[in-house]
């Protein structure tokens, strides 16, 4: 069983990305289970109906959301509807969603199941350790976590602390691949953060300029870069037995051509 994760998907450029390059990376390889993080899809902040339809036709089979999830409050609309979507376990009580959700496939049953991150984030979302082992002991044959944090340090502990539980936590939300990938003890596949997919010469998805400005101390609102874009994610393998047996980087950009 090999699963795709793409890392947070911004805006328009990122979309591109997933419509040029999501089918050739699953033929090549021979990907069986897609899921995105796509908190960041419209316009930068949150999805709306539009979006999610549109990820539904370029197969993506799971999406995950994040701090972002109710930015586009069209969600409301359709969330009760969107079968695929699966939202933070640990946001507001007062907002909707499913937080953990399984996927038949080839006679598998995959979880995803996803969290908020607490350090320098918003104090709104709850501490995501208070509640995750209510999702621990579900049935299913494979489980993985999208942790949608800032910290390292507190997505690397999510993981050792699930490790006998699940099958891989992956980590979102920083826009930036890091090159820490490992199976935990052989157990639970693990990245601090998959990446971003979205524009490529940008500040974690913005404008340069209008990013260095507010750097600068000066007023400017953060804007969506709209120049060449890169698609970012792993692929975990797992084996007959539902462990994973490798986790490999995908990078998608301008320094780094799609070769199969």
């Amino acid at each position: 069983m090999k699963v795709l994760f793409i890392g947070d998907v911004v805006g328009s450029v990122g979309r591109a990305m997933i419509e040029d390059y999501l089918y050739r990376v699953k033929k090549d390889h021979h990907i069986d289970f897609v899921i995105a993080n796509v908190e960041n899809a419209t316009h930068g902040k949150g999805l709306n109906r539009k979006h999610y339809d549109f990820f539904v036709f370029q197969g993506i089979d799971c999406m995950t959301m994040g701090n972002h999830t109710f930015d586009k409050k069209e969600l409301f609309d359709f969330i009760d509807e969107a079968d695929r979507l699966v939202v933070p376990y640990n946001q507001p009580k007062v907002l909707p969603g499913v937080f953990s959700r399984v996927f038949t496939v080839n006679g598998k049953t995959i979880r995803v199941t996803n969290v908020l991150g607490c350090v320098f984030m918003d104090s709104r979302y709850a501490n995501p350790f208070d509640e995750i082992d209510q999702y621990l002991n579900l049935q299913q044959d494979i489980h993985i976590i999208d942790i949608h944090a800032e910290a390292t340090s507190e997505k690397i502990a999510l993981a050792y602390y699930c490790q006998d539980k699940v099958q891989a936590v992956l980590g979102t939300h920083t826009h930036v691949q890091t090159a820490d990938e490992r199976i935990i003890n052989q157990k639970v596949a693990f990245i601090s953060d998959v990446g971003m997919t979205g524009p490529y010469l940008s500040s974690l998805g913005c404008d340069l300029e209008s990013v260095t400005l507010r750097m600068r101390g000066l007023s400017s609102k953060f804007l969506i870069s709209d120049n060449s874009g890169q698609l970012a994610g792993v692929i975990i393998d797992f084996n007959e037995n539902n462990q994973p047996v490798s986790i490999e980087r995908v990078l998608i950009n301008d320094d780094h051509p799609y070769h199969n």
